[in-house]
């Protein structure tokens, strides 16, 4: 048994940052842990805006981000440069997070040094291994090297069960991007920006799209809903975010830039966008992680996506699954925006994902799992 339990958190993407912040923090303020972190800077300036806001100083970087990097390239990267760190530090557990490239390589670069593998977010899928892509069968292999399940919601747990990924430990957290919302959401947040600052009376949607499986005629049928919705409803204010990628920007520029009502912005960063969200009214996006955060703030999601691995915000009523069909866009959010009964429906829904403690028991049923703690944490559930 170790005095202290030393373990390793690698990730390398914005969305990681922000959920594995929280973890990170708890093992930082735990006598009986020893923290090390790894960042792949698989995304850059992106990840290192949440590492500032959370005060996080990873004790590696691996910096491999390349302009239009390819999934292969990322996978070599991350594989390679570990390599070494591993050897060295040579930790009781390593601890990823969700689906990224970043996420299965690292899984990977553990087992091959015969570390236990922790997975945070484990167990949601599709069932589609194309859709997310590439991030559904990345979270379904690193499932399979994993030992160390944290899974989310409980229809995540019951979804490693069916599959035998019962490991040596299975835990519904909740999860963690709550936690880390629920430090940086503030009622008097400022966002030293004149237009946000001052958005008025008029409803604000907030528009996120980016995924990969949407690039092409998908994001132009978002685009253009987008325009249309801003000439048929004049009394709202719709706020897009222009993901870096070409393959998105390109498209929204070219539908969008300088259409009265619609405004583009830079990717915020992350305590500018989550009092963004805070103070939207209806969100369209095709992100994973706004469907958990959203709910939190009494925000609706219209998800831009065919498919979800997160069917637990459907089933609560946070979140409608619209797809990318121009016409399905357009006419449930005008239905939002005009029958006040429907849209306070999904408003008022309870959010199924957390309580702002996944963080704190991840790390408690690490120590109790390796016998430094006595006893475990109870699991996450809708009732405490």
């Amino acid at each position: 048994m170790p005095e202290k339990l030393k373990v390793m958190t690698i990730f390398g993407t914005r969305p990681e940052a922000i959920k594995m912040a929280p973890v990170v923090k708890e093992l930082e303020e735990n006598v009986l842990t020893e923290s090390v972190v790894v960042v792949t800077a698989q995304h850059r300036e992106m990840l290192d805006q949440v590492l500032d806001h959370f005060s996080v100083i990873p004790d590696y970087d691996l910096d491999i981000m390349q302009e239009r990097q390819s999934l292969a390239g990322v996978t070599y990267r991350v594989l390679l440069g570990l390599e070494d760190i591993l050897e060295k530090e040579r930790p009781d557990v390593v601890l990823v997070h969700g689906d990224t490239t970043t996420t299965l390589a690292a899984s990977l670069a553990a087992f091959y040094y015969k570390i236990p593998v922790g997975h945070v977010e484990a167990g949601l899928r599709t069932y589609d291994r194309y859709s997310p892509y590439p991030e559904e069968l990345n979270r379904q292999l690193t499932d399979v090297v994993s030992e160390y399940y944290f899974a989310p919601t409980e229809e995540a747990r019951e979804n490693l069960e069916r599959e035998g990924k019962l490991g040596q430990l299975l835990l519904v957290t909740g999860n963690t991007v709550i936690d880390a919302l629920l430090t940086t959401v503030k009622e008097d947040f400022k966002f030293h920006d004149s237009f946000l600052d001052n958005l008025g009376s008029k409803r604000v949607i907030l528009v996120e799209a980016h995924r990969r499986e949407n690039w092409g005629q998908p994001m132009e049928n978002i685009a253009l809903a987008i325009r249309e919705i801003s000439e048929r409803a004049t009394d709202i204010q719709i706020i897009v975010s222009v993901h870096r990628n070409p393959e998105v920007s390109e498209v929204f520029k070219r539908y969008l830039e300088g259409v009265k009502g619609i405004y583009l912005m830079e990717p915020l960063d992350y305590p500018k966008w989550a009092n963004l969200m805070a103070r939207a009214d209806l969100i369209l996006t095709d992100s994973g992680g706004i469907q958990e955060e959203a709910p939190s703030l009494g925000t609706p999601v219209l998800l831009l996506r065919e498919k979800t691995e997160r069917p637990e915000a459907l089933a609560a009523g946070t979140v409608r699954q619209v797809g990318t069909a121009k016409e399905r866009i357009i006419k449930e959010t005008l239905l939002l925006l005009k029958d006040n009964e429907e849209y306070l429906k999904m408003a008022n829904a309870t959010n199924p994902y957390g309580d702002g403690r996944a963080s704190k028991r991840i790390v408690e049923s690490l120590l109790f799992h390796f016998g430094l703690k006595k006893q475990g944490p109870e699991p996450f559930s809708l009732g405490i």
